[in-house]
């Protein structure tokens, strides 16, 4: 029964088949839960489905979908406090609430746990690293500066990421 408007049984099917596998990589890289992730993943399908005739099918729908799964991560992060509210900010992924409030000594200490998990890092993924964080570099920038591919730029920096939040996690 395809409609005039909105999103169709058929296109929502093959969406689902075509993005499932990939926003499930998405929602696992934020809560490092696999099962958590998944029920993130069904649980914006089925927003989108029940949105459905609200959708236009010519739209971003993957970008909709996307930052669904994200947000539900997010969710997710604050309401099971998986991580802390600092790492969180510093990643870019929660907003600071006050920095006012922030301990000195807890921000020393964990300026001291970043830079020690970014010593840790093998030189090139280092390197990478700091000319994105610190230099501001795009990743372009960065291919175009050590002569190598975006993809290995996009690599590095997945691997540096990973690394620093599997160290300091609470």
């Amino acid at each position: 029964m395809p409609s005039d408007q909105g999103l169709s049984r058929s296109r929502f099917e093959a969406l689902f088949r075509g993005e499932y596998k990939g926003m499930l990589l998405f929602a696992i890289r934020y809560v490092k839960d696999q099962e958590a992730a998944k029920e993130i993943v069904q649980e914006a399908f089925i927003g989108l489905w029940e949105k459905r005739e609200s959708i236009d099918p010519e739209g971003p729908v993957k970008s909709y979908l996307s930052t669904s799964v994200r947000n539900r991560c997010l969710n997710y992060l604050r309401d099971n406090k998986r991580f802390s509210g600092t790492l969180l900010t510093i990643e870019g992924l929660y907003p600071d609430p006050s920095s006012a409030e922030n301990n000195t000594m807890e921000l020393r200490e964990l300026s001291q746990q970043i830079q020690a998990a970014i010593a840790e890092l093998p030189e090139k993924c280092r390197e990478v690293f700091e000319l994105n964080r610190f230099e501001q570099m795009k990743y372009q920038q960065i291919a175009d500066h050590l002569q190598i591919s975006i993809k290995t730029v996009e690599t590095q920096m997945s691997k540096a990421l990973a690394h620093l939040r599997g160290r300091i996690l609470i």
